[in-house]
């Protein structure tokens, strides 16, 4: 049973989220050939505030945020 994780930052719709799972799942059903039942999709949406790239968050003003307080 195929299990596939989709980590991004916030703000896609329910209608991006289900067009995603449906072509990825029928990707996974065809190509694996694993019953479409048996392909679980998850996503999880985080804030850009959350995320780190190159050592830079993401977020604007995040940087001021994520120091310990005064």
């Amino acid at each position: 049973m195929p299990y596939v994780t989709i980590e991004w930052f916030e703000g896609r719709s329910a209608d991006q989220k289900r067009e995603i799972a449906e072509r990825l799942t029928d990707v996974i059903s065809d190509v694996g050939q694993t019953p479409r039942e048996q392909v679980w999709i998850r996503f999880v949406d985080s804030s850009k505030g959350d995320w780190s790239i190159g050592g830079e968050l993401q977020a604007p003003g995040a940087e001021a945020a994520a120091g310990p307080p005064d």
